[in-house]
């Protein structure tokens, strides 16, 4: 670890994430530097995003500072970088530089059946950027993570027909092999109880989402005082009650408005969401996009990846 001088660039730049595919929620990308070019990480501005950073190194060196360390990365390391994690990084030799950039919102892609998991990648008292550990220690887990960041970056150029569903099985791969390889236990995976003493709760917000959905009723079903319970869930499941059923509303509101034909107004009430107002609200702090527009980019994503298609 070194020092750097922080005098320089001393505002963060928040970095806002525009995702290559809207129901993917990720962005990944490669960066080539020629081999005559270095610089000083003092000239790095810091930078900071929402999403979850990896980056894996194919040829030559980069470094990184993040608050805690300063590192360089060679050939075949791979790094985590936190949600929000200020950070900068810099090209420190002549060497030729090439290395992918692979930025996600994991919390798009826990789904029912992995929901329970949610709580260990929250970041409610550690940062991601501690699994590092496990690179640097387990020579075949880097590995591991190296070709499965490689892929998602592969699959997400190529677009061949069924892109999504391998993106999706090598992120949650990502997601095991760092749940099963963490030894200091910085994911917290110690509540598996608590979690299936909450699945009658997960299953009323699950089979009423279109209805009211409260408290009262949640808590009256694992016999928790409304206090306690808004405290236990959230300490649970790393996300309160409240943005949990939005959360859950705004996927179904996803999938139909993917799958039906039913008007943006139609598809809020489905959901629960009655008041439009709430409904844009929700579904931007989400999407990043309203609903129309989610609407657009998914169209354009599909007619994109036939059309590439069709050129093979």
């Amino acid at each position: 670890m070194t020092e750097g001088n922080c005098n320089k660039h001393t505002e963060a730049i928040e970095e806002k994430v525009i995702y290559q595919n809207p129901l993917l929620f990720l962005k990944v990308w490669d960066i080539v530097m020629e081999n005559s070019y270095y610089d000083q990480i003092e000239r790095a501005p810091w930078h900071y995003h929402e999403e979850i950073e990896f980056l894996a190194i194919i040829e030559g060196y980069l470094g990184i500072q993040s608050k805690d360390k300063y590192i360089v990365l060679g050939p075949g390391d791979v790094f985590i970088l936190g949600k929000s994690e200020l950070h900068r990084s810099h090209k420190p030799s002549a060497d030729s530089l090439h290395y992918v950039v692979f930025q996600v919102n994991l919390k798009q892609h826990f789904d029912r059946s992995i929901i329970q998991y949610l709580h260990c990648f929250s970041e409610r008292t550690k940062s991601l950027n501690e699994l590092n550990y496990i690179f640097e220690q387990n020579e075949v887990v880097k590995h591991e993570a190296y070709a499965l960041i490689i892929e998602i970056f592969t699959e997400s150029k190529k677009k061949i027909n069924g892109y999504e569903i391998a993106i999706s099985v090598a992120i949650k791969k990502l997601l095991l092999i760092l749940l099963r390889n963490d030894k200091h236990n910085i994911l917290n995976y110690s509540e598996q109880d608590d979690l299936a003493r909450l699945k009658p709760v997960l299953d009323y917000v699950e089979n009423h989402l279109g209805e009211k959905i409260t408290v009262t009723k949640a808590c009256a079903l694992i016999n928790l005082s409304y206090h306690y319970f808004i405290k236990y869930f959230k300490r649970i499941m790393g996300i309160s009650f409240f943005d949990y059923v939005n959360y859950k509303r705004i996927k179904q509101a996803e999938s139909l408005l993917i799958t039906s034909d039913l008007s943006i107004t139609d598809v809020g009430c489905e959901v629960g969401i009655a008041n439009m107002s709430q409904f844009y609200k929700l579904f931007k702090k989400e999407n990043n996009c309203l609903p129309k527009e989610f609407k657009q980019r998914i169209q354009s994503s599909k007619q994109a990846t036939l059309k590439k298609n069709n050129s093979l």
